[in-house]
């Protein structure tokens, strides 16, 4: 499967990630302003919010060693933030096209495995109109799939409250891996594409290249905060984001429908396509 859409989809997607992750990652930073502690289950509702702002800068000028030894301590524990947020992508990914392998070897055996193949790129490519279309905030249809994975995050929950305050960077990468299976609409978008991957490896392979597309903008925000989440919350970032997202699906419904008197050459539209299903 080509990765490097997917990456992008991420990439672009992670402005919504800031507003779903972003309160966490501020959480991270030890050199937040001082105030009153609160409760772990209070403090995780509140990283959670998805007002919050993040209140971290990144200092210009590091004068001295202790605020040298601090952003280090921050990094890491971002790090191992995205880490862990990446393993339970990972591991997600793996089991949806694991799951995928199944249902092609059975298509196979019933000889529908060219057509099965083909409905499976459809699919993921209005997949990818659909998240564009939730970015650009023109359709809210994929908060509703938010819904499928509350259960699972209601018990996952207690565990990631007992992480905060997140002081070590073993809280963080724990942290991170229970933070993957937060509900979330995009996410559960992306599993649709690795669910279409084909085979397990590949599936996880989707999913990490889909974290890894988030990951630079929420480093930054793990080290800059307010200033990068306030961009990505207004409205023209996100809609730009929704429409790059929405061209790439659409690109792959042309390349799906082999239409090349346009004018367009094939290659340049493959590279920016989900590439088809094949089992494994």
């Amino acid at each position: 499967m080509n990765l490097l859409p997917i990456f992008l989809v991420g990439l672009m997607g992670s402005v919504h990630c800031i507003g779903m992750c972003g309160g966490i990652i501020g959480a991270l930073s030890s050199a937040a302003p001082p105030r009153a502690p609160a409760a772990p289950a209070q403090a995780l509702a509140m990283a959670a919010a998805p007002g919050r702002a993040v209140h971290r800068i990144i200092p210009l000028h590091l004068a001295g060693s202790a605020q040298v030894q601090a952003f280090g301590q921050d990094l890491v524990r971002v790090l191992g933030y995205n880490l862990g947020r990446l393993s339970s992508y990972a591991l997600a990914g793996a089991l949806a096209g694991g799951i995928a392998a199944g249902l092609l070897r059975g298509a196979d055996v019933l000889g529908w495995l060219a057509p099965a193949q083909t409905v499976a790129y459809v699919i993921t490519n209005l997949v990818l109109i659909l998240l564009g279309l939730y970015l650009t905030q023109w359709w809210s249809g994929l908060s509703r799939m938010e819904q499928l994975g509350s259960g699972l995050w209601t018990r996952l929950r207690p565990h990631a409250a007992r992480l905060v305050p997140v002081d070590t960077p073993a809280k963080a990468l724990l942290l991170g891996s229970l933070w993957g299976w937060l509900p979330c609409g995009m996410v559960y978008s992306a599993l649709l594409t690795a669910l279409m991957a084909g085979s397990a490896v590949q599936g996880a392979l989707t999913m990490l290249a889909f974290g890894a597309g988030t990951l630079p903008v929420l480093l930054v925000a793990g080290m800059s905060g307010a200033r990068l989440r306030q961009l990505a919350a207004r409205p023209w970032v996100r809609r730009s984001a929704g429409v790059i997202v929405l061209a790439f699906g659409l690109l792959g419904l042309l390349r799906a429908a082999e239409i090349g008197g346009l004018g367009i050459a094939r290659g340049w539209i493959d590279v920016f396509c989900v590439s088809p299903v094949h089992g494994g």
